[in-house]
């Protein structure tokens, strides 16, 4: 049985579901810039992970996740009401495309770590590379549905495969949503970026970009990083 993982301020608990706390989740989720925003949608929220980051790092009144999987919804449905912010964080147990067709109030902020699954993506545990692959949503179907679902000034903001961050600028592009950040991640300096985090909005500018660099030798982490995650690691 895997063991609960202790942030700062919060636990997340991992028993019931293949997709265990990782480096992606932590990462955008310390990542996005949260200031302003009052309402926000985690897609494919997993344990809920991202959304109790968020929850931790602002004032929103209102965070919803979104979670098909059963198994993945019942756990965060947990881990949101064992937090310190139960009375803002709400899971909702549907596709995307239902919940799309449902709400009716848009959100401030949108942020998803989807379930990608490319032909080169391998994992140490079979059941977690078939969660990613069962799960997948085509990041034409997440934008497209999150789009919809953004206030006029709202945000995207997701972490994805390096390889794929011109596929996805362009299915951004034609639903009417440009970069306004991007920040390019390696686990070493010596390492191939592997990760693109970037902020969509509606508005069309030069986006601000950037390199993260996490490691500079096993476990002898960048002072950037150090300081993207202080708030939430235990020990780093």
């Amino acid at each position: 049985m895997s063991k609960p993982f202790h942030f700062k301020q919060f636990t997340i608990h991992q028993e019931k579901t293949a997709m265990k706390v990782g480096t992606d989740g932590v990462l955008l989720g310390a990542w996005i810039p949260v200031e302003n925003e009052y309402s926000i949608l985690d897609i494919g929220t997993g344990t809920g992970l991202i959304a109790l980051m968020l929850a931790q790092r602002s004032d929103a009144e209102q965070i919803d996740a979104l979670e098909i999987e059963d198994a993945a919804y019942e756990q965060a449905v947990e881990n949101f009401e064992n937090s310190d912010w139960s009375d803002r964080l709400f899971c909702y147990h549907a596709s995307l495309k239902d919940f799309s067709d449902e709400m009716d109030e848009p959100y401030d902020l949108i942020v998803s770590n989807p379930p990608f699954y490319t032909d080169d993506y391998q994992s140490e545990d079979e059941k977690r590379s078939q969660a990613r692959f069962e799960t997948a949503v085509p990041f034409e179907v997440l934008i497209k549905y999150s789009s919809q679902l953004l206030s006029d000034k709202g945000h995207l903001a997701l972490i994805i495969p390096f390889k794929e961050e011109v596929k996805v600028v362009a299915i951004a592009k034609e639903n009417k949503l440009f970069p306004e950040k991007i920040t390019r991640v390696r686990g070493t300096f010596q390492s191939a970026i592997k990760r693109s985090l970037i902020l969509f909005s509606s508005a069309e500018k030069n986006p601000e970009i950037d390199e993260l660099v996490i490691e500079i030798s096993r476990h002898q982490y960048t002072d950037e990083y150090k300081e993207l995650v202080k708030d939430f690691y235990l020990k780093l």
